[in-house]
């Protein structure tokens, strides 16, 4: 199928650049994943614009955070965002999906058969797979807040050496309310991204964090 004209608009107006290839794989996974929503609300980001300024933009900031060869976790994928799209843009990278819900764990293994990526699905709570797994990074979107999230992982941080949380504009509260709990006293936090959401006004910013323990050397990106 070739590329869909509102595809081509959507990326010139965000002044995305794609290589064709990784184009035709990124819309493959769209297509796929909006016939899945008629049958399991994975997503409302059902136009090419919502989905390159919000899904796709998350995922182009997250990329070049990873560096080659890393084992990446999607933690509670939902609907594959960021893990799908970040298995598309770095093939250099080993990444795999973690979802709780069985029924969306299913789906998502369905879209990864029909779009023929080398991910696993793992029909289960992220940190349940600490103990018989190790990955370099975590990734988190929508999942939980930083205190939440940060809780769930306290145990288990000799099997992961960081966390990449994608978050909105409201990642300072959560961040302040984490340390007012205490839940980052044995932690760093740092933002390594910032970018508008939706359009450029600069008024709506997103973020990715990066989390880890101290002591240890923070990862660099690519």
């Amino acid at each position: 199928m070739p590329l869909d004209p509102e595809f081509i608009a959507a990326l010139e107006k965000q002044s995305v650049e794609l290589d064709e290839t990784v184009a035709q794989r990124l819309q493959d996974y769209a297509t796929c994943m909006w016939g899945f929503n008629e049958q399991l609300n994975l997503t409302r980001h059902t136009t090419w614009d919502l989905f390159v300024s919000r899904d796709l933009r998350d995922c182009l900031q997250l990329a070049p955070l990873i560096q080659p060869g890393e084992e990446v976790l999607d933690l509670g994928s939902g609907n594959g965002i960021p893990g799908i799209p970040l298995a598309i843009l770095r093939p250099d990278v080993e990444v795999a999906l973690a979802e709780s819900v069985a029924k969306r764990a299913a789906v998502l293994a369905e879209m990864i058969e029909q779009l023929q990526l080398p991910v696993p699905v793992y029909s289960a709570r992220g940190e349940d797979l600490m103990d018989d797994f190790r990955f370099t990074t975590i990734v988190c979107r929508a999942v939980g807040s930083i205190t939440k999230l940060c809780r769930w992982f306290e145990d288990h941080w000799a099997s992961v050496d960081r966390m990449l949380l994608i978050k909105g504009p409201k990642w300072v509260e959560e961040r302040g309310e984490a340390r007012h709990l205490g839940v980052l006293a044995n932690l760093e936090v740092r933002r390594v991204a910032e970018y508008p959401l939706g359009d450029d006004s600069g008024e709506n910013q997103g973020a990715i964090l990066q989390i880890w323990p101290k002591g240890r050397e923070p990862m660099r990106s690519v």
